[in-house]
């Protein structure tokens, strides 16, 4: 049963007979009835009761005519959905911790504000597997920690995020890694980017942590390294809301360590007006 067939029905019911259909469509007379035919062949049941040269409606035309209406105007919504500019649907976004908690909400505000159409399921990760879920289609995009360097994906900056080490109260001023009284470095799982940095820095200082304390929560980050268990390195903006911050102590060290650039990734190959919108927000508020 193809949508042709069925287009062809809906114009002979419509139009009262073969020849009116023919007419409409453009087609002659024997297309159209052999059309009919090979639909009633297609379902094995007759669609029309034929009295002399009048066609009337069968039980079973009269069920197929309410779905044969639907079915075209689905067809025609989805064809029209497929070149649509406005943005609508959802956008399956991912996006590190950080990132969602401090940045999205005023962002995710303004994209529902001006493409009410559009609904935002988040995902939240780190940047290894959400550009795994990118490039998979599983996510239509994502924000995720530089570097981004598979060909196959689109980026642009979206936030330059000033990063800070933060250690218990008292601690010296940390301008190296050597300047660390404490061993034990407090972070996310291996594939956080924040811990990778902090990691390199102290490699690149001839400095071996004895341990790496892997924690879930930049809550749970920030009351250890007040309990003195450890140094960290964190987006300066989670401590803008943290009420403890003065039993912190704060570093600001130079260097490729004091920040990093989160890139709003998408694949190339599939551009789509969801995405454009959210890049374009994106840059707008670059722009400020």
């Amino acid at each position: 049963m193809k949508l042709s067939d069925l287009r062809v029905f809906l114009a002979v019911v419509n139009e009262g007979g073969i020849t009116n259909a023919a007419s409409v469509l453009h087609r002659v007379p024997s297309n159209v009835t052999t059309c009919i035919q090979k639909l009633e062949a297609d379902l094995d049941i007759s669609l029309f009761i034929r009295e002399r040269n009048r066609l009337q409606l069968s039980g079973h035309g009269k069920l197929l005519f309410g779905y044969a209406v639907r079915l075209v105007a689905l067809a025609e919504e989805t064809r029209a959905a497929m070149h649509d500019t406005a943005p609508s649907g959802v956008l399956a976004l991912g996006a590190m911790e950080s990132t969602a908690a401090i940045r999205l909400p005023s962002l995710l505000g303004k994209l529902n504000e001006k493409y009410p159409r559009l609904s935002v399921e988040l995902r939240t990760g780190a940047p290894r597997p959400l550009t795994v879920r990118v490039l998979s289609g599983e996510l239509d995009a994502a924000l995720v920690a530089e570097p981004v360097s598979d060909p196959r994906l689109n980026s642009i900056l979206a936030y330059t995020e000033p990063l800070v080490i933060i250690g218990p109260p008292g601690h010296p001023k940390i301008r190296s890694a050597k300047d660390m009284r404490t061993s034990t470095l407090l972070a996310f799982e291996p594939d956080c980017p924040h811990r990778q940095r902090l990691e390199a820095w102290c490699v690149s200082d001839d400095v071996a942590p004895l341990k790496i304390l892997e924690l879930g929560s930049y809550h749970a980050i920030l009351g250890c390294c007040i309990a003195g268990m450890g140094v960290a390195l964190i987006p300066a903006a989670v401590l803008e809301t943290y009420t403890e911050r003065s039993r912190l102590s704060e570093h600001y060290p130079k260097g490729k360590i004091n920040s990093v650039n989160t890139m709003l990734i998408s694949r190339k190959d599939s551009v789509q007006p969801k995405v454009k919108a959210l890049a374009q927000l994106v840059q707008e508020q670059n722009q400020r």
